[in-house]
């Protein structure tokens, strides 16, 4: 298949050049990577052969300037704050759950519901992480988190998925379906799409799901030199979420998103539990907004949090991160106290088609700049065995899916509560927080109250109401008596759930499965 120009970070080399170690020898001597041939006495003929051909196809050009563009502009920046620069989302185009009138709401909502029935809304979901941290080695999609149906964050966005489907038509009369577009890495790829295809997609159409993945780049050294991980094999690391724009050209995706009619995507991160897929609220209020690109936050809980802000530097929309504002700019507070810099990045956007087409496909992707991870990154040392550092000992470079917004002309910006839209799963039972345990509980208390709102009542063994607030010694995870799963089958945000619940009393543990789901088990 061909691809289109610039959607591989390496230019074929001319006929005959594999075997001419001499000319490869020169050109990795130009870029000061001639390391790069060490210990090819240890590989065999075929092992040589093909890593030369590796090497051959290396744009060395591309992938070195990056290093030197990127650590330049670092270098540049490290002490600069952006204090002076920066300036809140207008009002006009920062909306919030807390302060939308609810008919308004409703507007939105119908909006969105409208565009999903009509087929003109897609989600894309950004899934190249493992789960390392979780103390696993396969994709963190297909994670279980204990819940009582034991179903994995894979499972339970695609009955989010199915659900949104059916409330389009059910309001709108036209089964319009919602494209799933994933984007994985080389590690998570396979083991994604077999994991689908084991469970039969669970309930969506299989030509609705897409499987692609990102680009991945060589890691360097703080001197600038490509880390051999082994004899003949290159340290790599994927060009993080922001390799999204490259691959969505390389990997003709926009095409089949234009060919299917989709208008506006929804792009979101694998790890958190409460999602909202193609949130029609959202994305009705984007679309309201006449908006191209938008971000739904969360309300920093704190001045010091170590979360990025969605804002304007020098009229430019961006992404702030803590690290770049001074302690008195992030304490600023407006004439209602709120916190003046205070929309929270939780990597949850709206884009219009259009405006992706005008990045992948005009000059912004290839300008966007890449970001600096310092990392552990095992190496080739000089006995050419294999060894995991204790410390970092060089990068890997990255784009941000976010990165973008500085194209954007009008950026809109959604606040929702927290506790009902973001639980990321990041580390294993043990840490702090961002644990299966944190993700599960707060699940069962955004179902709890669901449950409430919609008239039911949570009871103890003996029939006495579980305290709306519960006690300290409640909130101990091992001890919390609240546990409340309802299906993504039976109710995608809490709607439909009166004529199941109201007026009735339930014990815990609590889990209301739709009847697909039983027949399914039966």
């Amino acid at each position: 298949m061909m691809l289109p120009p610039g959607c591989r970070y390496e230019v074929m080399a001319p006929p005959g050049s594999i075997s001419n170690n001499s000319g490869l020898m020169y050109r990795l001597q130009e870029f000061g990577q001639e390391h790069l041939l060490d210990h090819q006495d240890k590989l065999s003929d075929a092992q040589r052969k093909a890593f030369q051909s590796e090497l051959n196809e290396l744009d060395l050009s591309e992938v070195c300037g990056y290093y030197k563009r990127t650590t330049a502009s670092i270098n540049e920046s490290a002490e600069e704050k952006l204090d002076e620069r920066m300036q809140p989302i207008p009002a006009s185009l920062h909306g919030a759950v807390t302060r939308t009138p609810l008919e308004l709401m409703e507007t939105y909502e119908e909006q969105g519901l409208r565009a999903v029935s009509e087929g003109r809304v897609a989600v894309l979901l950004l899934a190249g992480g493992q789960g390392t941290r979780l103390g696993v080695s396969y994709p963190k999609g297909m994670y279980d988190v204990s819940l009582p149906s034991h179903k994995t964050l894979y499972q339970i966005q695609a009955e989010r998925l199915v659900k949104l489907q059916e409330l389009g038509a059910k309001m709108h009369g036209k089964n319009g379906a919602i494209p799933w577009y994933i984007m994985t890495s080389e590690h998570t790829k396979e083991p994604t799409m077999e994991f689908f295809a084991k469970h039969n997609y669970f309930g969506l159409d299989k030509e609705n799901l897409v499987v692609f993945e990102q680009g991945m780049l060589p890691c360097f050294t703080f001197e600038g030199k490509i880390i051999l991980e082994a004899p003949g094999k290159l340290a790599r690391a994927p060009d993080g979420n922001g390799g999204l724009y490259r691959a969505l050209r390389c990997q003709n995706i926009l095409d089949d998103m234009e060919r299917r009619g989709v208008q506006y995507i929804h792009v979101y991160c694998v790890d958190n539990i409460l999602v909202k897929m193609a949130d029609p609220i959202f994305m009705g209020y984007c679309i309201n907004k006449q908006a191209d690109c938008g971000a739904k936050v969360v309300e920093k809980a704190f001045p010091t949090e170590a979360v990025g802000v969605v804002c304007k530097v020098d009229d430019v929309y961006q992404v702030v991160e803590y690290s770049e504002i001074t302690l008195k700019t992030a304490q600023r507070r407006n004439a209602d106290g709120r916190l003046t810099f205070s929309a929270g990045n939780i990597c949850n956007h709206f884009f219009t088609t259009q405006f992706l087409k005008n990045v992948v496909y005009g000059d912004y992707e290839t300008g966007m700049r890449h970001h600096v991870a310092k990392k552990k990154i095992p190496y080739c040392n000089t006995d050419g065995h294999t060894v995991k550092p204790d410390r970092p000992n060089g990068i890997k470079m990255e784009k941000f899916v976010f990165d973008v917004f500085q194209f954007s002309n009008t950026l809109a910006v959604w606040e929702v509560i927290r506790e009902d839209e973001f639980a990321p799963l990041k580390n294993g039972d043990g840490a702090e927080k961002d644990t299966p345990s944190t993700c599960r509980h707060s699940l069962f208390s955004l179902h709890q109250r669901y449950l409430l709102h919609a008239g039911g009542q949570l009871v103890d063994s003996e029939g006495e109401l579980l305290p709306l607030i519960p006690s300290q010694k409640e909130l101990n995870w091992g001890e919390n008596p609240v546990v409340v799963e309802i299906s993504p089958l039976v109710s995608y945000a809490g709607e439909g759930l009166q004529s199941i619940v109201q007026n009735k009393k339930f014990t815990c543990p609590l889990q209301l499965s739709d009847e697909r789901e039983h027949k399914k088990n039966q």
